[in-house]
């Protein structure tokens, strides 16, 4: 299954959430400024991804603990934001709980308290 997919309605999903082209990939932004997420098909290697903002901490506890589903992703690690491979088996409930930490992270209040759970 193409991950693409299933990444593109998790993250539109949330409130005023837009998606374009950067760095010639998908990314997905809240109110057109701020992203929180960036799709990377091989982007900088030969794996299927995405690179999130993380609450503090997050980065060093999940890459700590499963080094084969998460990693520091270039350029934007040292600002805490977390690697998932998507070319593993993949809970995409796990993966919608970590999009929307990835929302709050860099939302508005106003917005992230939108959110329920």
């Amino acid at each position: 299954m193409d991950p693409l997919g299933p990444l593109r309605e998790i993250c539109l999903a949330l409130p005023e959430v837009t998606e374009r082209l950067s760095h010639g990939e998908p990314a997905w932004f809240v109110r057109g400024r701020r992203t929180f997420v960036m799709f990377a098909d091989h982007h900088h290697d030969d794996r299927v991804a995405f690179w999130c903002a993380a609450p503090p901490g997050a980065q060093e506890e999940m890459t700590g603990a499963e080094p084969d589903r998460f990693f520091r992703p270039p350029y934007v690690a040292h600002r805490g934001w977390l690697g998932v491979y998507l070319d593993v088996p993949v809970d995409w409930d796990e993966i919608r709980a970590i999009v929307r930490e990835a929302y709050r992270a860099v939302a508005p209040v106003s917005l992230a308290a939108r959110l329920q759970g």
